[in-house]
């Protein structure tokens, strides 16, 4: 039996507009969408709300982690629910931007390195890490900007950030001559060098 209780959606009403609210884990959640626009009055909240985190990254130096983005359900305007919220859909966004970096799934990406349960990341190559890096530093650049909402927009920034890391890595390995994408074992190569 689920202990957690069900989200439950409710509305608040300040200055005559309406708040969504929803309970999580016995706390309440309020909408900063619907909490922007009642403050500052702007015809365009959820462009507001962007433009101020942006410039939080710039003037500020805080940072908003792609891969520690969390929303809860609410009800959009348009009737239906945003956000990446499943575990298993940041996965997929993880893969988007394996694959249109390194032209491989990070199941393929393993295999090569011959690696079964153990984490990808701790085993790739400094060029590899480099290059993951860039993608994920891209798609949240560009999620941030276009104001990416929901598991579909997020997923076409996921290709978008890997497809800029991915064109990088090919010129480098046009003008290296020389792949990128290895199966070279970093740790393993690690333990090795201790050894000696």
């Amino acid at each position: 039996m689920n202990n957690e209780i069900e989200p439950q959606l409710r509305i608040a009403v300040f200055k005559g507009k309406q708040i969504r609210k929803i309970i999580h884990n016995d706390e309440w959640f309020f909408s900063i969408i619907d909490i922007v626009e009642v403050l500052t009055e702007s015809s365009n909240p959820r462009r507001y709300w962007s433009d101020l985190k942006r410039k939080l990254i710039e003037n500020e130096g805080f940072a908003q982690l792609y891969d520690n983005i969390v929303q809860l359900k609410l009800i959009a305007n348009d009737g239906e629910q945003r956000g990446v919220k499943e575990q298993r859909e940041y996965a997929i966004l993880t893969a988007e931007i394996s694959e249109a970096t390194f032209g491989l799934k990070p199941s393929e990406h393993k295999k090569l390195k011959n690696l079964k349960r153990e984490n990808l990341r701790d085993h790739m190559t400094d060029l590899e890490l480099i290059f993951t890096m860039l993608g994920e530093a891209s798609t949240t650049e560009i999620a941030i900007q276009q104001d990416s909402q929901g598991f579909h927009e997020n997923k076409e920034a996921a290709r978008a950030g890997g497809s800029v890391a991915g064109n990088a890595r090919k010129e480098l390995e046009t003008k290296s001559s020389r792949k990128v994408v290895s199966s070279s074992n970093f740790l393993s190569h690690q333990l090795d060098v201790k050894e000696e």
